[in-house]
Formats: C-alpha cells, sequence, structure tokens
C-alpha cells in the first residue's frame, strides 16, 4: 500500500509492506514494523482509509503483547481466559492510540502497562460477587497485605488499632474495608459441604430458620378486605389500636367518647373480621 502524507514542509510518499496477515507476525518483526506504521499513522489524518490500514494492523500485529500479559492470569480457567483476552485487546488499542514516537521509548514497554491495567480494572469492577464502592475494594487489597505484615512482624493477628496505624486510616475505616472484604466472594446455597456426619450436606441445610410470620401472609391477604369493607370510623379505631397502638383511653380522647364505648366499638370489629375470617377458610 502506498500512503501519502503531506506536511507544510514537504508532500512524501512512504509505501508500507502488505502485510496478508498480521496477526502472524512474528513479535520480533512486530517491533521493527510498528515504528514503520507508527511513523505514518503520525501523518495521516484520521478517518482515512489509509489511516485505518495502518491502525488495524497496528493492532493485529502486536495481539502477541496481550497473549502475554493475559498469561499471567492462567489460573483463572479457560473461559475466563477469552474475557480477559478481550479486554486486553482495549488496552492494547488505547496504548496504540496514545503512543508517540518522540518520547523515544519501545512499544512494547509502552503497552504492556496499558494492558495489565485494564485486565486489572476488569477484575476489580467484575469479580466481586457484591458490589461494593472502589474506596472499600483497593482498602480490602490493603487490609490484606497490612494483616500479612504485622501478623508476621507480631507472631499474632493484629488488632484493628494496630492496622490503623500502619494502613493511616482510622478504626473505624478498618473494620469498615473487614466488612466489605466479605462481598469478594460467595457460596451457592446448593454448594455440597464434605464431612458431614450424615454425608454430603447442602449449605442451605445449616443457614437460615423458617420465619415464623410467614404463614400469616395468606391471614393478611384475607384480611384485607375485610377491613376495607369497614366503615370510616371502625377502620380508625383498628388504625389507632393496632398501628399506632393507642390505649383506649387514648382513643377515646381522640374521638370523643368514652373508653367503654370504645371498647364495645373495637369487640365488635373485631367480632366481625374474625366471622368473616373463617368464612373464607
Amino acid at each position: 500500500m502506498v500512503l501519502t502524507s503531506t506536511t507544510a514542509a514537504d508532500t512524501r510518499t512512504t509505501e508500507l509492506p502488505e502485510v496478508a496477515d498480521p496477526s502472524q507476525v512474528a513479535p520480533k518483526d512486530a517491533r521493527e514494523l510498528s515504528k514503520l506504521f507508527f511513523e505514518q499513522l503520525a501523518v495521516l489524518e484520521e478517518g482515512t482509509p489509509e489511516y485505518s490500514y495502518a491502525r488495524n494492523t497496528l493492532i493485529e500485529m502486536n495481539m502477541s503483547l496481550v497473549r502475554y500479559a493475559a498469561g499471567r492470569f492462567r489460573s483463572r480457567g479457560p473461559e475466563e481466559m477469552e474475557d480477559i483476552v478481550q479486554v486486553g485487546m482495549i488496552g492494547l488499542i488505547k496504548a496504540i492510540d496514545r503512543f508517540e514516537l518522540s518520547r523515544e521509548a519501545e512499544f512494547t514497554s509502552f503497552a504492556i502497562p496499558y494492558i495489565v491495567g485494564e485486565i486489572k480494572r476488569f477484575f476489580r469492577d467484575t469479580t466481586w460477587a457484591v458490589h461494593v464502592p472502589r474506596r472499600l475494594q483497593e482498602a480490602r487489597v490493603q487490609l490484606a497485605r497490612a494483616t500479612e505484615e504485622l501478623r508476621s512482624r507480631l507472631g499474632r493477628t493484629p488488632t484493628d488499632k494496630e492496622l490503623s496505624e500502619l494502613m493511616s486510616l482510622s478504626e473505624d475505616e478498618v473494620r469498615e474495608a473487614r466488612l466489605a472484604a466479605n462481598g469478594y466472594n460467595s457460596a451457592s446455597l446448593d454448594a455440597a459441604i464434605n464431612g458431614s456426619e450424615e454425608g454430603e450436606a447442602a449449605l442451605q441445610d445449616f443457614i437460615g430458620t423458617e420465619d415464623a410470620a410467614l404463614e400469616l401472609v395468606e391471614d393478611f391477604h384475607a384480611l384485607a378486605p375485610l377491613i376495607a369493607g369497614l366503615d370510616e370510623r371502625d377502620r380508625q379505631i383498628i388504625h389507632m389500636r393496632f398501628v399506632e397502638e393507642l390505649t383506649q383511653a387514648q382513643i377515646g380522647e381522640r374521638l370523643g367518647v368514652s373508653q367503654m364505648h370504645v371498647s364495645r366499638l373495637l369487640s365488635r370489629c373485631l367480632t366481625r373480621l374474625r366471622e368473616g375470617m373463617l368464612s373464607t377458610r
């Protein structure tokens, strides 16, 4: 491909080699070719076919850098590795768009921090089981390092005060970071637990209790239309007695009637509601 670049000083034509499959270019050859392509990328007008060709070729030629950086995270498994490579490509593209030959630095040295940084950002933002603020995500890492350092130095588990002094944080912030660390990993309620006396058991067998109020849900649903069927004053009495938790004397003062009258009205309302509930069963 012939690329023509025009500046205020001169007009020069540079012939860039046609690269049949840039992704197959050896890393050593890619370094030399990249310099040539970066030179032209700096003078070409963005958005032109020539600019796109040079930029896309640079991306494909340097994909080996992404594979190299992603290799540090092999333990993540084959499925997650695909995501890591894709994220690393974003870092490579950012590096290509921001690289300048005038810095007199190797593109490899410039690009690797961008690629690794993008991958680490991906882990930071997506691997937490529960979303927590970035401030606490960073504090969790700092807490782990400080705990390990003090444990090896003191020969015991450090206190919150000792951690706060080393981390230059308040004790409340140390406790908050420890609490946030619980959100990094999660376990399924169906996760099998070995070593149970009754053989293999699930996590859900050991946590949680029955909600005693659960059986009341149906009663509440059945009671709602019955209360709606009461007149305004009766609904007021029910609300004041069981929601506001007022005494019969206080209700009487509000309604301007005696406590005895409130007692009779309340008794009549409850009898009506009880009969209505029994009839629905």
